[in-house]
């Protein structure tokens, strides 16, 4: 009969189909081809109605024996082929335990806190205290508490940040009720003064702010550390010896230092603080301009002014101050040519140290 060589025709055809299905998709579509809403199997069962009713009992039996055949192929083929890729899985994720290891990379402090923290320890070990301030500060401790005149060029809004009221209206710059980022955290040890009695050995580390545009030697933004000293009988001699043995613990026993006389408005008398250069070793060369000596901080006997305004007696206490860039320390002492260098997060520059 034709129907029934045609169903034989389909059975062997889709039994073929099924061995050679590459995977669990091909499987299924297999399946859906004979056995689906629209198979070809599912077809001649719902065409039976117009089978002969003499051919019917030979033909539905052709139809149902073609599909058990199916089914029983099809699951047992599903069967093999999932086991197949799930061994296929498991070995792709298998782990090989003798490979090394992938150990986590460890993370390091930055270099310019590194740098503060270092000055911050030798100033420890030498019996000195941390004192922290405000970062917002009026222009009574940034400048007037510190005797810098009204007419200084550093209270200019050329050179400080001040800060405008909810208006949007530019402070006073004159005033003492002004508010400024800090440009210095010398601010610190007028609050020190305040609220302490003498004597008083502290250093302030903190962020700094001023208007400048940032180039190989400048930042608007960078970390200072001061320091100040009150108490009865310190000379310039011990400014000069404390400053010797910082600047040796940074850069090394071989290093030398230089005092120039210079002016702050703070301090008198005033100097500023050279290194012998690292790399000439004072000879000369480029990175200190033929000098042989490169700029490192500012320094000087606290005025008599200073102490006065916040409550010590200068005939009775003297004192020092001192101050420095952490950034130009840690280029200085690694020999970095540009300050922006540390601030770009580039890591191949970083992890040098």
């Amino acid at each position: 009969m034709a129907i029934v060589e045609d169903v034989a025709a389909l059975r062997e055809r889709t039994l073929a189909s099924v061995e050679q299905a590459a995977d669990t998709a091909a499987l299924d579509q297999v399946r859906v081809a004979a056995l689906g809403k629209s198979g070809a199997l599912t077809g001649y069962l719902r065409s039976m109605g117009q089978v002969p009713k003499e051919e019917r009992a030979l033909v539905g039996k052709a139809v149902n024996e073609a599909r058990v055949a199916v089914e029983e192929a099809l699951a047992a083929r599903k069967a093999a082929l999932e086991a197949a890729e799930l061994a296929a899985a498991i070995d792709a994720a298998a782990v090989d335990v003798t490979l090394p290891g992938r150990a986590q990379q460890v993370g390091t402090r930055h270099l310019i806190n590194r740098i503060a923290d270092e000055v911050s320890e030798i100033f420890l070990g030498l019996g000195y205290s941390v004192a922290q301030g405000p970062e917002v500060e009026t222009c009574y401790y940034n400048f007037e508490a510190l005797n810098a005149p009204a007419d200084h060029p550093s209270r200019g809004l050329a050179d400080t940040f001040y800060v405008v009221d909810r208006s949007g209206a530019a402070c006073n710059v004159r005033g003492e009720s002004d508010v400024l980022l800090r440009t210095q955290t010398s601010g610190v040890q007028v609050h020190a003064m305040e609220d302490r009695e003498p004597p008083i050995y502290v250093i302030a580390p903190g962020k700094v702010y001023r208007r400048d545009v940032a180039d190989p030697s400048h930042l608007p933004q960078f970390t200072q550390i001061e320091g100040l000293v009150v108490d009865e009988g310190i000379t310039f001699g011990d400014l000069k010896g404390t400053l010797d043995y910082l600047c040796k613990q940074l850069f090394g026993e071989e290093r030398k230092t230089r005092f120039r006389a210079h002016y702050f408005p703070f301090t008198e008398p005033s100097a500023e603080v050279d290194v012998s250069c690292g790399i000439c070793h004072g000879e000369g060369c480029r990175f200190c301009k033929g000098t042989g000596w490169l700029e490192i901080l500012g320094c000087g006997m606290v005025d008599p002014n200073v102490l006065s305004m916040s409550g010590i007696d200068p005939e009775k206490y003297s004192g020092f101050a001192f101050g420095m860039g952490v950034e130009r320390i840690a280029c200085l002492k690694y020999n970095v040519p540009d300050l922006r260098m540390l601030l770009e997060g580039d890591m191949r520059f970083l992890r040098q140290f």
